[in-house]
C-alpha cells in the first residue's frame, strides 16, 4: 500500500502593513543628555531680578540707604564715563588681571602636566602644593610689596600665585581621569611617547583644564579686587574702596557691576575656547 505524502506546512501569514495614516516615527533616543540652548532664560531671569529690586526700592520695601535702587547706580556709572574715570579703572584692573591669570594659567598648566606625566615631578611637588594651596594669598600681599614693591608687581604676584595652584591640580587631576586604556592602545598602536601625550592625555584632560581656568579666573578677579584695595590709584578694587569709605552705596554697585561684567566676559571667552576644542561633547 503507498503511504500517502504529507504536505508541507503552509507558510505563516504575513501581517497586512499598517495604513499609512497609522504609522508613526519612533523618536530617536540615541541623543544622551544632549543640550538645549535656552539663551533667553539667563538675560529674562537678570532683568527680573533688576526690576524687583528696582520695584522694591521705589516703594520703600528695600531701604534706598541699605541697598540702592539699580537706576541709581547705572547713573553712577555714567557719571563715570562722563568724567573718563572709567576707562583709567577698568584699563588698569584689566591689564594686571590679563597678567596674572595668563602668567599662573600657563605655569600651572606646566607644572601640572609635568606632575601628571612624571613620577619624580608628582612626588616632590605635590606636597609642595598641599602645603601651599591653602595658605590666603592675600595674606602673602604684605610681602610680595617687601620683595617686588608697592607698584604694579606685587599685585600681579598675588594673582600669579593665587590662580597658580587651583590650576596645578585641576590639570594633573584632569591627566589622572584620562582613560589608561586609550594609553595602551597607543603603546599597542606604536605611538612615540610625545605622540600619546599630544594626541590622547592633552584632549582627554583638557575639560578638566578649562573648569579649573574657570576656577582660577573668578579667584584672580577676588583677589584683583582686594589687592587693588592696598596701595592702588587705579582700579576697581580702589574705586570701591573710596566708594565704600565715602559711604556712595551707588558707586559701589558700579564698582561691583563692572566685576560681574569682566567675569561674565571672561566666561563667555572661556565658553568659546570649550566650543571649539570640545564640541564632540555637544
Amino acid at each position: 500500500m503507498l503511504e500517502r505524502a504529507e504536505t508541507p506546512p503552509a507558510p505563516p501569514a504575513v501581517p497586512a502593513a499598517p495604513p499609512a495614516e497609522a504609522r508613526r516615527e519612533v523618536p530617536f533616543r540615541g541623543g544622551g543628555f544632549a543640550r538645549k540652548p535656552f539663551y533667553f532664560a539667563g538675560p529674562l531671569l537678570f532683568a527680573a531680578l533688576l526690576i524687583l529690586w528696582e520695584v522694591g526700592t521705589r516703594s520703600g520695601f528695600i531701604s534706598p540707604i541699605a541697598l540702592p535702587a539699580p537706576s541709581e547706580a547705572l547713573g553712577a556709572l555714567g557719571d563715570l564715563i562722563e568724567t573718563g574715570m572709567l576707562w583709567k579703572h577698568l584699563s588698569a584692573s584689566l591689564s594686571r588681571l590679563a597678567i596674572g591669570w595668563t602668567v599662573g594659567t600657563a605655569c600651572g598648566i606646566a607644572v601640572g602636566l609635568a606632575i601628571g606625566l612624571f613620577a619624580f615631578a608628582r612626588a616632590s611637588l605635590v606636597p609642595l602644593v598641599s602645603a601651599l594651596f591653602p595658605i590666603p594669598k592675600i595674606a602673602l600681599l604684605p610681602l610680595f610689596i617687601i620683595w617686588f614693591g608697592i607698584g604694579e608687581g606685587s599685585k600681579i604676584a598675588t594673582l600669579v600665585f593665587g590662580t597658580f595652584f587651583p590650576t596645578v591640580i585641576a590639570t594633573y587631576a584632569g591627566v589622572d581621569g584620562v582613560d589608561r586604556t586609550l594609553i595602551r592602545m597607543g603603546q599597542s598602536f606604536g605611538l612615540s611617547w610625545t605622540s600619546i601625550v599630544r594626541k590622547i592625555i592633552l584632549p582627554g584632560a583638557l575639560p578638566a583644564i578649562l573648569s579649573g581656568a574657570r576656577i582660577s579666573a573668578s579667584i584672580a578677579i577676588i583677589l584683583l579686587v582686594a589687592a587693588e584695595m592696598i596701595g592702588a590709584e587705579y582700579g576697581i578694587g580702589a574705586y570701591i574702596l573710596m566708594a565704600g569709605s565715602l559711604f556712595a552705596l551707588d558707586q559701589l554697585i558700579a564698582g561691583v557691576a563692572m566685576l560681574s561684567v569682566i567675569g561674565l566676559c571672561v566666561a563667555w571667552l572661556i565658553g568659546r575656547v570649550e566650543r571649539h576644542f570640545l564640541d564632540y561633547r555637544l
